[in-house]
């Protein structure tokens, strides 16, 4: 058994090397096909604009050009929406595409920048646990993670008589284990597994902002680092933790 070692570890790095080409190909068509399309989307928008314009201008109004504005105003609407989407799969093809400086990362500090750059994160209240372990990561593509995550809480806290979110973290061998919890919407826990996919959501379209590309942004970077991440939640109603678990500091 002991002479097939060298042989296993051999077949299990070129497996990687594979899954990291696979990857680093992913990354250029997302980010080839997110870019190539703005223009012509760019067009969709500036052109369902001027024909909302021409429609309200019209001197005679009937049901006709009543149904025409509605038409228009869809088309922008789904435009937007579109423009949303191609913004969601460039940051993520960015994420795959990024140089990756690796270096030891303070997570309490990347935490407060996070939680500075966040839209009403005063008006939260925050229960992160003091003081933290160091973290191995690539400071920008951390910071990019930890918005998106403790956004996410947020959001999904609307409606709550009062946000609540906690932040603990534990090292755990060469490991450590971040959670991230709210109170807020949750979701059926049977269907965790496609919160990851891309453009995927578990509410009702319109109940929430955004395109469903936040989890699947996060998930390319944490596969980056060689860093795991996971989502559960009681039920509908019942709040949400993510769970990382990334690689510690090195000494």
């Amino acid at each position: 058994m002991s002479a097939d070692l060298p042989r296993l570890a051999a077949e299990r790095d070129a497996l990687r090397e594979q899954l990291r080409s696979l990857a680093a190909a992913n990354d250029e068509l997302l980010h080839a096909v997110s870019h190539d399309l703005r223009a012509p989307l760019r067009h969709v928008v500036s052109y369902a604009g001027l024909l909302a314009e021409v429609l309200a201008e019209v001197q005679a109004p009937c049901a006709s050009v009543s149904e025409a504005q509605g038409f228009a105003a869809t088309l922008q609407r789904s435009a937007r929406h579109m423009g949303q989407m191609l913004d969601g799969l460039l940051a993520i093809s960015r994420a795959g595409r990024a140089p990756l400086h690796l270096a030891a990362v303070d997570l309490q500090a990347a935490l407060q920048a996070a939680q500075a750059q966040l839209p009403g994160a005063a008006a939260v209240r925050w229960a992160i646990q003091t003081p933290m372990p160091a973290v191995q990561a690539d400071a920008p593509l951390l910071q990019t993670l930890l918005l998106q995550l403790l956004g996410n809480a947020v959001k999904f806290s609307q409606g709550s008589a009062q946000v609540l979110v906690q932040v603990s973290a534990r090292r755990v061998g060469e490991q450590v284990q971040v959670q991230i919890a709210d109170q807020g919407a949750g979701f059926d826990p049977a269907r965790a597994a496609s919160l990851f996919q891309l453009f995927q959501s578990l509410h009702r379209e319109g109940e929430f902002p955004g395109v469903g590309a936040g989890l699947a942004l996060c998930r390319r970077i944490a596969e980056r680092h060689g860093a795991q991440i996971a989502v559960s939640s009681p039920g509908p109603g019942q709040g949400c933790t993510v769970t990382l678990h990334w690689p510690a500091a090195q000494a």
